[in-house]
């Protein structure tokens, strides 16, 4: 799922350049890679530049059920955000590629000290965030909806 712009876009450029200078650092995504656990601390994020990402969840008794996959331009994180900063999904490299990591507390800094990158990355989020969930929901709606066979319990 790529939006139409990078967050690296949407940042004015003053912003950018501290944002790239202080925080980010460019990174292999190696194959099988598991890059974050679910419920473990949310502490960096990626903008990925080539490559493929599947995010899961946990499921008791068997295996990570996938909810989606994230490949170029796609921004990889958003828990780093939201207090109290913990994974709720797994991370796990299905196509290596490279991406962009970022430090969260120091973006989360330079969002406090810069109120125009601070919005632009918030704004950012919250949409990616929103298109996100109306995709889920699409997708359990194709499984799950009426004519599907399924039953409600």
């Amino acid at each position: 799922m790529s939006t139409a712009r990078s967050l690296l876009d949407v940042i004015p450029p003053d912003g950018r350049a501290r944002l790239l200078d202080e925080a980010a650092r460019d990174v292999p995504l190696v194959l099988d890679d598991r890059l974050f656990e679910e419920g473990r601390r949310a502490d960096r994020f990626w903008i990925i530049r080539s490559g493929q990402v599947e995010l899961d969840l946990h499921v008791p008794g068997r295996r990570a059920a996938v909810i989606e996959t994230l490949g170029q331009d796609d921004l990889l994180g958003w828990s780093w955000l939201f207090a109290p900063h913990v994974w709720h999904m797994g991370g796990h490299v299905i196509r290596a590629g490279k991406a962009m990591e970022f430090d969260a507390a120091t973006v989360r800094s330079l969002c406090e000290a810069d109120a125009p990158l601070g919005r632009a990355v918030y704004k950012y989020i919250a949409e990616t965030v929103a298109e996100r969930l109306y995709g889920t929901r699409t997708r359990l709606l194709q499984l799950y909806g009426p004519g599907t066979g399924v039953r409600d319990f």
